[in-house]
Formats: C-alpha cells, sequence, structure tokens
C-alpha cells in the first residue's frame, strides 16, 4: 500500500474514520500492521555502559519469526559463552520464556511476574522483549513533531490495569513515513521516567528494520546499545527451532 506524504497522514487519519473512532488507536494499529519479514537471523553486539564509563561487551545471535517467537544464544565472551534465551508469545495462554544457564546446568523458567526484572544485567527488562500487543493499551495522540528531519506522531500508550505492566505509560515518537517508533520514553509506575529507547533504522529489502538501538535507564544512570549486524531476512525459519531443546545447542 502506497503511504501518503507524510504532512498529509494525520488529516486523511481525521477524515478516514468515525467520529468515535481515536486516532490514537488508529496509528497503534497501522504501527501493529506495518509490513514486517517473515523471519530475521541476526547478529548483535550488545554495549552495557555503567555511570562511570566502564563498559561490558557481549555477542549474541538471534533468530526470530514474526513476533512471537525468538531464540538468541550468548556466544561471547567466554563467562557467558552457550547462555541462551527463548520466547514464545501466545494469545490465549502465558507467554512462555526460558534461560539455558550451562554453568549451573539448569532451565530458569521466566514467570509473568518477573518479566520487569533485567535481561542479562542490561537495561532491557524481558517485559521489553515482548510484544506490545495492540488491544493491552489505551493511545492518546499527543501531537506530532520535527524529530532528526522527520515528521512523527507523539503517541502515548498507556497499559491496561490487567496487564500488570512495569511502566504507567510509555511516549513513543512515531515516524509519519513508515510508523516506526524512533524514541520511546518508558515511565515507571510513580510516573517518573525511567528508559528512553532510541532506535537508529535502516532498510534491508525493502522493510524498515532497526539496525541500532540504545537503552538508556536515566534513573540508574546506565546503557544498553545494540548493533545489528548480518541481518538474513524472509529465510523460511521453522516453527520447531523453537524449542527448549535447541538452547543448548550452540549455532
Amino acid at each position: 500500500m502506497k503511504i501518503p506524504a507524510p504532512r498529509l497522514i494525520l488529516p486523511l487519519l481525521l477524515l478516514s474514520f468515525p467520529l468515535s473512532a481515536q486516532p490514537g488507536y488508529e496509528i497503534a494499529k497501522m504501527m501493529d500492521e506495518r509490513e514486517q519479514p517473515d523471519d530475521m537471523v541476526s547478529d548483535m553486539t550488545m554495549i552495557l555502559t555503567s555511570r562511570t564509563g566502564a563498559t561490558r561487551t557481549l555477542t549474541v545471535h538471534s533468530v526470530r519469526k514474526g513476533d512471537d517467537k525468538q531464540i538468541i544464544w550468548f556466544l561471547a565472551p567466554a563467562d557467558d559463552r552457550g547462555v541462551a534465551f527463548l520466547k514464545i508469545e501466545y494469545e490465549d495462554r502465558e507467554d512462555e520464556m526460558r534461560m539455558w544457564l550451562p554453568s549451573f546446568k539448569r532451565m530458569r523458567r521466566i514467570a509473568s511476574s518477573k518479566k520487569g526484572e533485567s535481561f542479562m544485567g542490561s537495561d532491557l527488562s524481558y517485559e521489553d522483549m515482548t510484544l506490545r500487543a495492540l488491544d493491552e493499551y489505551t493511545y492518546e495522540l499527543l501531537g506530532e513533531e520535527a524529530l532528526d528531519g522527520d515528521q512523527v506522531w507523539i503517541l502515548e500508550s498507556t497499559p491496561k490495569p490487567e496487564l500488570r505492566s512495569s511502566y504507567s505509560r510509555i511516549v513513543s515518537r512515531v515516524r509519519q513515513s513508515d510508523f516506526m517508533p524512533v524514541r520511546e520514553e518508558y515511565y515507571d509506575r510513580v510516573g517518573n521516567l525511567l528508559k528512553v529507547r532510541t532506535m537508529d533504522v535502516g532498510v534491508v529489502k525493502e522493510y524498515s528494520i532497526p539496525v541500532r538501538m540504545l537503552m538508556q535507564n536515566v534513573q540508574k544512570e546506565h546503557s544498553t546499545e545494540l548493533i545489528f549486524d548480518n541481518m538474513e531476512l524472509d529465510t523460511g525459519v521453522k516453527d520447531d527451532l523453537f524449542h527448549e531443546r535447541n538452547l543448548r545447542r550452540l549455532p
């Protein structure tokens, strides 16, 4: 589908839906429905930086299918080599998240009550790594502005109480040209700014894909940078890869 020129999209949105429709929800829906690859295989460099400037670098291999299945293997440094993570999300039951910890020879199940915990000491929580389901939030369009040469919508997403989120709200800058969120602010349960996520977006096989992501925890003065390399899209990844037995097998 051809996307209208960025400055025309918001007026067209407002004219295209009944007066009872919420433009914030409609923007979120188009974000949810934007064209994405069926699967993606990539290498990632994860750089953790403390408030003192000390850094720790991890090397990761990731395979994702859709938004609901992902398996990640840690390849370096040596003390983390072999650690692996599996995520399978479901619509009608609790998501499945498991970590293989080779040094303990232990498979750890991540319960939904633990989704606010840090993933591998990074500024990403397990919740940050799951799909933001459209109907689990309410939305408000706060306005629009220019950001780094692009027109963006300012979209506020508030989790519904039954979600039991770690956040009270998320404010996203959504690029009007391709519905990509390029900056997001996460507020803790008492309403204070907790994290800021920014993304650099590239085009791979005509898809808008994040090529770099920075998550900053402003309260802890700690950050996590993810750099994506060697991306392969639409390779025909099979569903049976996403099984806990494969966590023990390095790619």
